[in-house]
């Protein structure tokens, strides 16, 4: 307890002087008491910052985001926000991505575009850089996934991946997956994080 008493009365005094407070025999165990209070109270403030942070939006949500129509090479394509899904960051950013009706474009073009992304914040998609951002994507032949610009010029390919786990694949979703999301195309998936 000594240790502890010394070491509170250090605490209280401010540029070298006491501050006029006397502790007593019980005073650094209640000083204890109140500080192991404080960080309890700190702790949980922390806890319930971390556990209101990034979000996966529900469709409802995404309904409000979408436009009824996006601009991609030259057209105009209707979104699909019942095959939406998106991601609400904790600073108030949003990843979104929505299937498009891909009919009038051409053959090559309707192969990679797919959906339409969204990016307000720089993200990593499998470990590439995408810069914030307006983005076609398609998951495309032999496991991968291309980012394409609006004019659909091919940003990069990625791998994508295959989930036989995953219980009710859909046309496209978003699912929070360890420290990121993964964006599904029934059960082809990649992962993308801040």
């Amino acid at each position: 307890m000594g240790c502890w008493h010394g070491i509170l009365r250090e605490l209280f005094q401010v540029r070298g002087m006491k501050m006029g407070m006397r502790i007593g025999k019980r005073g650094p165990a209640a000083l204890m008491a109140v500080a192991m209070v404080m960080a309890g109270a700190l702790g949980a403030a922390r806890s319930s910052e971390a556990q209101a942070g990034d979000t996966v939006l529900s469709q409802a949500e995404m309904s409000k985001l979408l436009p009824a129509s996006v601009y991609f090479k030259g057209q105009s394509a209707t979104t699909q926000v019942r095959n939406s899904g998106g991601v609400k960051f904790a600073d108030g950013t949003f990843v979104l991505a929505t299937l498009v009706d891909t009919s009038g474009y051409s053959s090559e073009v309707a192969q990679k575009y797919q959906a339409y992304f969204i990016a307000e914040t720089p993200i990593k998609i499998e470990g590439h850089d995408l810069p914030a951002g307006v983005y076609g994507v398609g998951f495309i032949a032999e496991s991968k996934f291309v980012v394409l610009d609006v004019g659909a010029h091919d940003l990069f390919t990625v791998d994508s991946h295959k989930d036989e786990g995953l219980k009710r694949p859909t046309p496209l979703k978003v699912l929070a997956e360890g420290g990121g999301f993964r964006l599904y195309a029934g059960r082809n998936y990649v992962g993308f994080a801040r």
